[in-house]
């Protein structure tokens, strides 16, 4: 047998011959070679085999037993070396060409047969068009019957193709199974033909023994099945006679029958099964496992390639191994199949190392046309997989649940900020043990920074590309399992609401795929906050959550127009800021004290049972250093709220949820472990731990849950609460008004909205509140709020309805309320009034913030405060010039200057003041043991009044004349970008790196931007009830019932006074307490503000929380600055001087406005039919003399505001 070539001589005697040998032996089972005696018979491995063969041998009968040998895989079937490859290839060629004859032939006569019917037709209809006439319908009825016979046949056949053509297709599940077992098949033959490329390339082999051939008769026979199903399915035989798969058939399904026949194999053209390889990718799609064009392409491309390298070094092994027929295959040279792979790669590539390489004629000649294509198909392909392979998607994995961990998913708006803000909130250390897994999902992966950032939190946070609109990218994140879903907003896009739109459409998306998920989702715009409400299983109860910024942002303005710092302080308080600590003695030192508290809640321990809230709060202010400012309340015929400072009418019962004002979680702990028999001696609060008291385990492990799985605090507080609620011990004044005010309520007018939460008004044309400048100029505003609002008619609407809500909560009285003017684009504020017109005290001057003569027609120096927004700061691609209005008009009040003498009608307008400050004014009246002064304003500027009233209590401020200029202005600005901050204070020292609390105008609470608002969502996400008392704190008393009701009509509905509309004005609001006078000016010189806490709780119940104090007050020297700062929940020694303003919740007060009660009504209905209507001093004209009502209520009114401002 030659080396290499595996060609055994055949049986002498011709073909014949050795074949009717073969097949005697064969009927023995066994294959023998007779050779005589002097002839010597051997295989060899070497290129000579063939010529050291015996030369006289010969074919015996088989009577000659005796002399038979069994031959073997290495043993050559003839001595002679006769070779048998041309009946194998024979078979293939007849296969393909008398097929391809038969086909062609029928389609000859097919053509001749249509061309002579086509002829014989027109002959015969020729006939029928002349014998039509003449003959009835009846004669045609034979023809009919052809037509119908041949339709059947069609019929038939078309049913039998069409069943073919479902059987080799993937639209069912039996194509499917098929296609797929006919490609495993493939892939099975091809893997035994590697398996037979390490033989000789023929060699004799026994059916009957030989494993690996009985195997591949199976597959070819299948094999030979599926191409009849493709043969009958196929419309054009022609062309599927000449298609890839029927001619890899051809050449490898014939000569398996072949080797049956003549006990022999030859590989030959065995290797075109590889090319079965390139239906791989249709396959997979059949499957459903690839289903991105990606994806699909990748495989493609790989199928291709492969199958064309494997196909390529088959074509390579054959040739080489067997040698040039024309040179008696003498030329051959001994390779293995995969030194034929590595000779083809190093080919394509344009290598060559020269180690391997064809030595045939045949071969040289193939790699010649290959290397043109080989090298076109490398070139182009292997780049093309390789960025395929690159750009797959390298977040594109699935989400492994940790036993024993929850986790959130992010998604949204996914930038490095946005992501840096709620990862340092999230996982600050003030939490506790924060046993959470953050999975972030975004459609783009993250750039290098965020990649970075990514990493450094790699223990708690993961990120996956892909959008939760795809419902299966949100099964890859367990979306499912998931304890809660957080989609952040931009804050700073051009369109806001389409980013609205897009949130929305991702909580209808990830509600769709599962409701019971709880999600959070920042919101932009307030009147998009109704769609949510749409969503079936959108539902608040359960932890479903919308963050609104515009509300919110608008909400801390508002308080600041009331009491100037506090969105300063409910910002840090909300926010997890760590304690940084500053030895010198600077304002910033009691400033960081402050900023490092937050907001808590925890489950009250059982020894408050029955105490008042005022109690327990001084209590747990003293004793257990914790401020408490508010109780979750739940009757048992009305749902679960929050009340904040109660009063002493409310006695604590078991389960009752305190809301706590402190430095870390693990401090609010002592609520709940406090044990009044083991801790009632103890000093140090530290030590304050859990006891063994029986009261207190079974307060903690038996009692069951009284809040839903969903509405209890994910970290800080108690998991487990006891089942009883707070309940009211006697009568409950939000429930009941007062006597006077049943008896003084007027059914007939509509004060309030339905909901009694805002003072109300009938809806007023916008033409009837625009002032002229010279109108505007003429009235003497005084104690007013003036608003700067940059717009135009293409800007996007910043909700002003927002800001005038908390301005207008009923639990100020009419006289009380500030009046508020817009200075603007009257273009914008059309857009803006129809949310607007409900409320009363409103008007608007046509201008720009940037005119001085406008800002000195509202006399702005006479203010209560000035707050400056802009609606155009996001169509600014360039960060830095976003808040250029805000700045410009900020920088432009300061400057100006203002005459001197009008400053006085400033001077009894400033702050709240307790009962003793002011005892001569005729209005006073006792109110819960108290008399309060008719003046109840709040967020004013207290050194300017201070130096007027009492300049030698004040040896700290300086009196000037430049007292009057711009820079003593209350004002609060709006900012986009926080580092534009630097900007506000020309005077401050301020890094531009600084963080925004950290600078000197946030701390002053003169600046606010939006970004501190990132913090609600961590926050709510821990505790839902922070976002609650946040938004009742800030909104005026926005409740869900009010968001339905405004989704329904967008505006406000009047309602008539009920005493349960009313009831809903008796809740707490913040103020601020001068202590330059009154009850509380012993305190206010060098007292404790432990002591003024526990003063006003008991005697007022006023709840204290905070100092708003002058910068520069710990200098020993006199300074001119009145700048001021705020400062969080003082220790209870922290020492007071007089000109601190004390931030404070006080109660409603039922009485404060009965001297007035005919005046604010009358007012009040009289807003909608004055143009100008107001609660300040107007300098009568002849002009307007004439419209000016004559009702004795109105008379007493300006004779009021008269001796009020004077």
């Amino acid at each position: 047998m030659a080396n290499g070539g595996g060609s055994g001589g055949s049986s002498g005697g011709g073909g014949g011959g050795g074949g009717s040998a073969l097949r005697m032996s064969s009927n023995i089972h066994a294959n023998h070679l007779s050779l005589d005696a002097s002839s010597s018979s051997s295989s060899s491995s070497s290129s000579s085999s063939s010529s050291s063969s015996s030369s006289s041998s010969s074919v015996h009968e088989p009577k000659m037993d005796a002399l038979i040998i069994p031959v073997t895989m290495e043993v050559p079937c003839d001595s002679r070396g006769q070779r048998m490859w041309w009946a194998f290839l024979a078979s293939s060629m007849v296969t393909f060409f008398g097929g391809l004859f038969i086909i062609l032939l029928w389609r000859t006569l097919k053509y001749l047969w249509t061309v002579c019917c086509h002829c014989g037709g027109k002959t015969k209809e020729a006939q029928k068009i002349n014998n039509g006439s003449s003959q009835a319908d009846g004669t045609l009825k034979p023809v009919d019957e052809k037509e119908e016979a041949v339709a059947a046949e069609v019929g038939w056949m078309t049913s039998v193709k069409d069943w073919a053509g479902v059987m080799i297709s993937a639209q069912t599940l039996t194509g499917r199974v098929l296609v797929v077992l006919v490609f495993a098949l493939s892939i099975g033959a091809l893997v035994i033909y590697f398996i037979d490329s390490s033989n000789p390339i023929e060699s004799c082999q026994n059916f009957y023994k030989d494993f690996t051939l009985q195997i591949d008769m199976a597959f070819n026979v299948f094999f030979l099945l599926y191409f009849g199903l493709r043969f009958i399915a196929a419309n054009d035989k022609l062309w599927f006679w000449l298609e890839v798969n029927s001619v890899v058939d051809f050449f490898t399904v014939p000569p398996v029958f072949v080797s049956v026949y003549l006990n022999r194999s030859w590989l030959g053209l065995r290797f075109l099964r590889a090319l079965r390889l390139i239906q791989f990718s249709e396959i997979l799609q059949f499957l459903n496992i690839l289903k991105t064009s990606n994806s699909i392409k990748l495989v493609n491309l790989l199928s291709i390639f492969i199958s064309t390298w494997l196909t390529a070094a088959g074509f390579i092994h054959l040739v080489e191994n067997s040698g040039d027929p024309w040179e008696n295959f003498q030329n051959n040279q001994a390779l293995t199949y995969w030194e034929c792979v590595y000779l083809l790669m190093v080919t394509m590539s344009t290598v060559g190392y020269g180690d391997v390489y064809a030595k045939t004629t045949l071969g040289r000649l193939f790699m010649v046309f290959f290397i043109l294509g080989g090298l076109a198909m490398f070139a182009s392909y292997v780049p093309e997989i390789i960025e395929l392979i690159g750009n797959r998607k390298k977040y594109g994995g699935s989400y492994s649940a940790v036993s024993g961990r929850k986790h959130i998913v992010v998604c949204g708006h996914i930038t490095l900020e946005s992501v840096s803000n709620f990862l340092k909130d999230f996982l600050h250390k003030d939490r506790d043990d924060v046993n959470v897994e953050i999975v972030f999902l975004h459609n783009i992966s993250p750039n290098l920074e965020l990649e970075a950032l990514f990493k450094r939190h790699f223990t708690q946070v993961e990120f996956y590309q892909g959008s939760v609109l795809n419902p299966h990218d949100l099964a890859r994140v367990k979306i499912e399992s998931a304890d809660a879903c957080l989609i952040l907003a931009n804050k700073y896009c051009a369109d806001p609401d389409a980013e609205d739109a897009s949130n929305i459409m991702r909580v209808i998306s990830i509600k769709n795929y599962h409701p019971k998920i709880r999600i959070i989702t920042q919101m932009l715009q307030y009147h998009n906050k109704a769609h949510l409400l749409n969503i079936p299983s959108w539902n608040w109860k359960e932890g479903d959550d919308a963050i609104c910024l515009a509300e919110l942002k608008l909400g801390f303005i508002a308080q600041s127009c009331l009491a100037q710092g506090l969105s300063t302080m409910l910002a840090n308080l909300f926010s997890m800021r760590s304690f940084i600590k500053i030895e010198e003695d600077t304002w910033q030192k009691y400033y960081l004290e402050g900023v490092s508290n937050e907001m808590y809640t925890e489950y009250l321990s059982s020894a408050f049972v029955g105490l008042s809230f005022p109690t327990v709060c001084e209590l747990c202010f003293v004793k257990l250093k914790l401020l408490m400012i508010a109780i979750e309340y739940k009757s048992a015929n009305r749902e679960s709220r929050i009340l904040i400072n109660p009063g002493n009418h409310l006695k604590i019962q078991e389960g009752t949820l305190g809301f706590f004002i402190a430095s870390d979680a693990k401090e609010v702990k002592r609520a709940f472990f406090y044990c009044k028999a083991c801790h009632d001696d103890i000093t140090d609060p530290k030590r304050i731990k859990k006891c063994g008291c029986k009261r207190l385990i079974y307060f903690e492990d038996e009692q069951p849950s009284a809040l839903s799985p969903k509405k209890k605090q994910r970290n800080g507080g108690m998991r487990n609460s006891p089942s009883s609620s707070p309940k009211l011990m006697r009568h409950d004044p939000l429930l009941i008004p007062g006597n006077d005010q049943i008896d003084n309520m007027d059914s007939n007018v509509k004060k309030y909205d339905s909901t009694g939460m805002f003072h109300w008004c009938a809806p007023k044309e916008i033409e009837k509140v625009i002032l002229t400048r010279s109108e505007a100029a003429m009235t003497v505003l005084s104690g007013h709020v003036v608003v700067c609002i940059f717009g135009d008619v293409s800007s996007a609407l910043i909700g002003l309805r927002n800001l005038v809500m908390p301005l207008r909560a009923s639990n100020f009285h009419y006289h009380e309320l500030k009046h508020i003017v817009f200075v603007g684009s009257i273009e914008y504020l059309k857009r803006e009034w129809e949310t607007l017109h409900n409320f009363p005290k409103v008007s608007i001057l046509p201008g720009t913030p940037l005119s001085r003569a406008d800002l000195r027609a509202v006399n702005i120096n006479l203010c209560d405060m000035c707050v400056i927004l802009s609606a155009n700061q996001n169509n600014i691609d360039d960060t830095s010039l976003q808040d250029k209005e805000c700045i410009l008009a900020s920088l432009n009040i300061k400057s100006m200057q203002f005459d001197d003498s009008i400053g006085v009608l400033q001077a009894n307008s400033q702050g709240f003041t307790p009962p003793g400050m002011d005892r001569s004014s005729p209005d006073n009246s006792p109110v819960h043991g108290m008399l309060r002064q008719p003046s109840i304003t709040t967020g004013v500027n207290i050194p300017i009044i201070t130096e007027l009233a009492k300049p030698g209590k004040l040896p700290l401020v300086s009196v000037n004349q430049e007292k009057n200029s711009g820079t003593h202005i209350l004002m609060i600005t709006e900012l986009v970008n926080d580092t534009n901050v630097q900007f506000l204070d020309q005077d401050d020292d301020d890094d531009p790196d600084t963080e925004l609390y950290l600078t000197q105008p946030f701390a002053c609470g003169t600046a606010f931007a939006v970004s501190v608002l990132d913090s609600l969502m961590s926050a709510t996400y821990f505790n839902d009830n922070i976002l609650t008392l946040i938004r009742t704190l800030v909104t005026g008393g926005a409740t869900p019932e009010l968001e339905a009701l405004i989704a329904e009509e967008n505006a406000l509905r009047g309602g008539y006074s009920t005493p349960q509309t009313l009831a809903n004005r008796d809740r707490c609001r913040v103020a601020q307490l001068a202590l330059l006078d009154g009850p509380f000016a012993d305190l206010g010189d060098g007292g404790c503000y432990g002591d003024l806490f526990c003063k006003a709780l008991k005697t007022y119940n006023m709840l204290c929380f905070g100092i708003y104090r002058l910068r520069d007050a710990h200098l020993s020297t006199p300074s001119q600055c009145t700048k001021r700062y705020v400062i969080t929940n003082p220790p209870y020694e922290f020492e007071l001087v007089p000109t601190d303003l004390i931030f404070c919740l006080m109660q409603f007060d039922h009485n404060a406005g009965q001297s007035r009660a005919s005046l604010s009504h009358s007012s009040h209905s009289s807003q909608s039919s004055s143009k100008k209507s107001s609660s300040v001093h107007s300098i009568p004209s002849t002009a307007n003399r004439q419209n000016r009502p004559k009702s004795r209520e109105s008379r007493d009114k300006q004779k009021y505001v008269q001796e009020e401002r004077l």
